[in-house]
C-alpha cells in the first residue's frame, strides 16, 4: 500500500494539483462504479411523469394529421389533374376515374398526348384507406370534385368524421 501513495505523490508533483484531483475522482468512480437503485428509480419515475404528460397531447392529433394528409393529397391530385387536361385537353371522366393519372385510359374520353409514366405513381387512397371519390362535372359546379369520407367512411359528419372536398379544403 505504501507504494500507491508514492505513485500518487509522484503524479501529483509531476502533472500538477488539478491532474492529481482528477485522478483522485476517476479512481473514486472506478470504487463506486454505477448508480444506486435510489438514483434510478428517480429517473424512471421522471420518465414515467413525462410520458403522462406528453403521450395524450401526442395521441390526440394522430386525426388531425390524417386530415392534414388527406388534404395534401387532394391538392397534389388536383395539381396531377390539371397537368392532364393540360396535356389532353380534357379531364378524365367519372368512369375513367384516378386511374386514368396513373394508366393510359382505354376507354371514354382520349387521351392522346398522356404522358409516358402517368401522372401520379398509384392510384391514392385516403389515409383511412378508402379509396378518393372523383366526380366530373362536380354537384357543387366546380371543374371536378374530390372527395374523402373522413374518418367513418360515411357521407357527412362533423368534426373528425367530416367529409373533406377538394372545393372547400380551407373549411376543416
Amino acid at each position: 500500500m505504501g507504494w500507491r501513495r508514492d505513485v500518487r505523490t509522484a503524479v501529483s508533483r509531476s502533472v500538477g494539483p488539478s491532474t492529481a484531483l482528477r485522478c483522485g475522482q476517476i479512481e473514486r468512480l472506478r470504487r463506486c462504479g454505477g448508480f444506486s437503485f435510489i438514483e434510478l428509480m428517480i429517473v424512471v419515475v421522471i420518465l414515467a411523469i413525462l410520458a403522462t404528460l406528453l403521450i395524450p397531447r401526442v395521441m390526440g392529433r394522430t386525426e388531425d394529421a390524417k386530415r392534414a394528409a388527406a388534404k395534401a393529397q387532394i391538392s397534389n391530385i388536383e395539381s396531377a389533374l390539371q397537368l392532364y387536361k393540360l396535356d389532353n385537353g380534357n379531364l378524365p371522366s367519372t368512369e375513367q376515374g384516378l386511374k386514368a393519372l396513373v394508366e393510359r385510359p382505354a376507354s371514354g374520353p382520349a387521351a392522346p398526348n398522356w404522358k409516358a409514366g402517368g401522372y401520379l405513381p398509384k392510384v391514392p387512397v385516403d389515409p383511412w384507406g378508402a379509396p378518393y371519390k372523383y366526380t366530373v362535372p362536380s354537384p357543387q359546379g366546380a371543374e371536378f370534385e374530390i372527395l374523402s369520407f373522413g374518418a367513418d367512411g360515411i357521407a357527412g359528419g362533423d368534426g373528425k368524421n367530416a367529409d373533406i372536398v377538394s372545393w372547400d379544403l380551407d373549411r376543416n
